[in-house]
Order: structure tokens, then C-alpha cells, then sequence
């Protein structure tokens, strides 16, 4: 299909971006990548009267830790987290949603900071922020706030990012020595959105004990879900076979699937408590390593 007439405006400072999102208002609408926006415009499931295209804007794309934050620009795409080496060293688990999103064509434009701000709990990068507590930087004319991922997400295509506001940044806490992350979905075909996804960052001490935990769940809830009882299961224990499977069950009882062309309720819980396990294994096996 042909989306709705619309206008278009590139601009070349955040600060003319700003001007223009206060000018349209609810009428406008921020084109990073695209590939969530422009199709669903082609269904016309939105209807924006204005595209405000961000991608000339200098600065909205970096991959770097400093002071205690690995920060990652929101116009990243998604081939530079693949690319990167210090995420293929120190964040794998990047590199294990990167791989999984889409295509090679899609991935060389699609961004990190649109796949959030879009606000799917059926995109990979929700899970995998939850899992590692990060923060979003939403900037605006009148500054910058900083919105911890648990209070990003508010409904169905629903964030935190105002009428007014662009997503600028993206902020991972450092984790200490001794951590591991994963992350994982069930396809029904190569770049398909997921039947199923867990991610998954652990860190454990000497004598095996769990000393935090993180776990996302990636389309099966509403808004993407973090696995808190299986977090607080995991905290305090010794990382056995019985430890892992508990949390594993925690998950699959308390995510809230629903039937579509994926699979049933049954089924999708069976996964996410098989994907759990599994990402607790492997993010383990990185912490250990």
C-alpha cells in the first residue's frame, strides 16, 4: 500500500528538529531507520501529517563507555553494534540480538534508538535493555531527563518520549567482573519477530553464587516484560540445575502470552521457560570465562 500524504523536513541540528516537533506537535513524527515507521504507514497504521528525518543530524551515532556507562548513540544502526568490537568483547549480548533483527538491509539502516522508541514488545533490544538496566536519554529544547528502562514503557506502541521530545541516548551501567549476558529468540523464519525471547545478564562471584540478575522477555506481554520473580529467585542462590530450572518456570508462568499465527498461550510459555533456561546457561558460561 501507498502511506497517507505527508511532508517532510530533514533537518541538520537537534535544535531545528525541536522547533519543528513544537511546531507540528502530535501531528509529527521523528523517521530514524524507518523500518518500523514507514511500513507501518504503509498499512496506514499511522498516519503521520509530518516526518521530521533525523538521520543528518551530527552526533546520534557513538558506541563508547565512560564515566561507569557503556553509551550508545540513538542513531546507531543496528550493523555498528554487530561491527563493533567493543561490544563483540565485552557486550555479546548485542551482538546476539543484532544478528537476529530483520536483514542485512534492514540492519545497515534500522536503529537502536528507533527499534525503542517505537515501543514494541515485540522488538529484541526492549528485552535486552531490561536485562541490563539501562537508562534513555530523552532530550528536548528545554534539556535533557534520564528515564531508567522500568519506566520507559507505558502501553502498546506507548513511551516515555513526549510530543515534543527525541531519544538521544541510550546508557548501560558497566557491569563488574564476572558477568555474562545473552539473548535468544524463537523464530518461525529467519528475521521473523519472535515467537519468544529471553535476554538474559548475570553476575556471579567466586563460589558461584548469584549476585544480580537481570531477564527480559520479548513478545510475550503486552509491553515488554521483565522477569522479576525469576531475577529475585536467581539473586542469593548458588547457580544449580534446580536454581535455573525454578527460575525458568517463574518466567513461564508469569509472562502473558497470547494466541496468534506464532503459536498458542501453551506453547509460548513452554518456550520462554526453554529460552530462559538456556540464556541463563550461556550468559554463565560467558560470566565464568
Amino acid at each position: 500500500m501507498i502511506p497517507a500524504p505527508f511532508d517532510y523536513a530533514a533537518p541538520m541540528t537537534l535544535a531545528e528538529a525541536f522547533a519543528l516537533l513544537e511546531e507540528h506537535g502530535d501531528e509529527a513524527k521523528i523517521l530514524a531507520g524507518g523500518h518500523s515507521l514507514i511500513p507501518m504507514m504503509k498499512l496506514r497504521f499511522a498516519s503521520p501529517e509530518f516526518l521530521i528525518d533525523i538521520n543528518n543530524i551530527p552526533g546520534l551515532s557513538y558506541i563508547k563507555e565512560s564515566d561507569g556507562y557503556l553509551r550508545i548513540g540513538a542513531m546507531t544502526r543496528e550493523a555498528d553494534l554487530d561491527h563493533s568490537g567493543l561490544i563483540r568483547s565485552r557486550y555479546p549480548i548485542f551482538t546476539d540480538a543484532s544478528k537476529l533483527i530483520a536483514d542485512p538491509q534492514v540492519r545497515n539502516m534500522g536503529t537502536i534508538g528507533g527499534n525503542l522508541a517505537h515501543g514494541d514488545a515485540a522488538n529484541d533490544h526492549p528485552a535486552v535493555m531490561l536485562a541490563m538496566r539501562a537508562e534513555v536519554v530523552i532530550s528536548s529544547s528545554e534539556g535533557q531527563r534520564v528515564v531508567p528502562i522500568d519506566e520507559f514503557f507505558f502501553g502498546f506502541y506507548m513511551t516515555a518520549v513526549q510530543p515534543n521530545e527525541i531519544l538521544t541516548e541510550i546508557r548501560i551501567p558497566v557491569p563488574p567482573a564476572h558477568t555474562g549476558n545473552a539473548y535468544h529468540k524463537l523464530e518461525r523464519k529467519v528475521g521473523d519477530y519472535a515467537t519468544a525471547g529471553v535476554a538474559v545478564q548475570l553476575t556471579v562471584d567466586g563460589k558461584g553464587f548469584c549476585t544480580h540478575a537481570g531477564i527480559g522477555l520479548t513478545n510475550v506481554n503486552p509491553t515488554p516484560m521483565r522477569a522479576t520473580r525469576s531475577e529475585e529467585a536467581l539473586v542469593g542462590e548458588k547457580m544449580t540445575e534446580e536454581a535455573i530450572a525454578r527460575a525458568a518456570q517463574m518466567a513461564a508462568e508469569d509472562c502473558n502470552p497470547s494466541d496468534d499465527l506464532r503459536g498458542d498461550e501453551e506453547y509460548k510459555r513452554a518456550m520462554v521457560g526453554v529460552l530462559t533456561k538456556r540464556m541463563i546457561h550461556k550468559a554463565l558460561e560467558r560470566a565464568r570465562s
